[in-house]
Parts: C-alpha cells; structure tokens; sequence
C-alpha cells in the first residue's frame, strides 16, 4: 500500500476548509428521522461521503443489500442500531463500527424504544443525496433503473 496520487501541487498550501457548526439544520428527512450531509463527494472531490443519520425509534431501516462500486462504513454516535453483517445481525451500540467491502451484504435499523444516531462513510465517494431524497417517492417502475444508478442491490429483488 502507498499513498494515493498527488491532487495539490500549490507551494504554500491554501484556505479551503469547510466547517458545518453543529446547529447546521438536517438536509432531507425530520430533525428527528434524516440525514445530515457532512461531506458530500462533491466537497472532498469524489474521495469519499460522510452523513449524519438520526433515526427516531423504530425508524427501521433498508432490506439487505450491497454496493459494487462503494464500500459503506458505520460508526454508532448514540443509541442501539441494529446492523446486519451479511451473517447476522448485532446490536451496535454508541462506539461501535462495521466497515462493509464493495459486495458485502448489509442492513440497519432502528428497532429500538429510543432514538439513534450513526454516521455512514461511503468510499470512494458517490452521489448519495439523491438516493436519500428520493428512494422513498419512487415509483415500481422506476425502481430498477434508480437502484442501479445508485450502485444499490437488494438480492431478494434481483
């Protein structure tokens, strides 16, 4: 393993943080059931997507599925998550983190009497909002080509 290919090529280096303050308001979804978007790929230059997830108390979650082209990373922040590691489910608590590869079956869900919080990583970096706004306003028809598009897989539909 080596370092990846130089991007900046600048002597000095230069000001381009970007900082969110905490009291950012949620970008889609309820202030208690939505996502945050923290790094969205097209503020780290595709390099990976990192959002907030806050789930209300038996939220649920998405069936099992995979990615081809992303790997997803979860990290507990609060609260009781179920996770499905493609074996089985655990229930991840605050500090708890599952890292799933390109092609390995996963799922989450808020089960629980209270609410969670999580942050999803995806790497490298894809077009998640769109996913997020709109896969609960699809169509049936209209399904297929949107989960693919979104590099999303769910065996028991293929």
């Amino acid at each position: 393993m080596s370092y990846p290919d130089q991007v900046y090529f600048g002597e000095g280096g230069e000001v381009s943080a970007q900082f969110r303050p905490a009291n950012t308001p949620i970008d889609t979804g309820e202030p208690d059931n939505g996502i945050h978007y923290l790094a969205t790929t097209e503020t780290t230059r595709g390099e990976f997507g990192l959002y907030r997830v806050l789930m209300k108390p038996h939220a649920g979650g998405p069936a099992t599925h995979f990615h081809r082209r992303i790997s997803e990373s979860f990290f507990i922040l609060g609260g009781t998550v179920r996770l499905f590691n493609g074996d089985k489910w655990v229930e991840a608590e605050e500090g708890d983190f599952l890292h799933v590869p390109q092609g390995g079956l996963h799922a989450f869900r808020n089960d629980s009497d209270a609410p969670a919080d999580m942050l999803l990583l995806f790497t490298p970096g894809a077009p998640r909002e769109e996913y997020f706004e709109q896969i609960a306003h699809i169509t049936a028809e209209e399904r297929t080509a949107f989960l693919d598009k979104h590099d999303s897989y769910f065996p028991n539909q293929l």
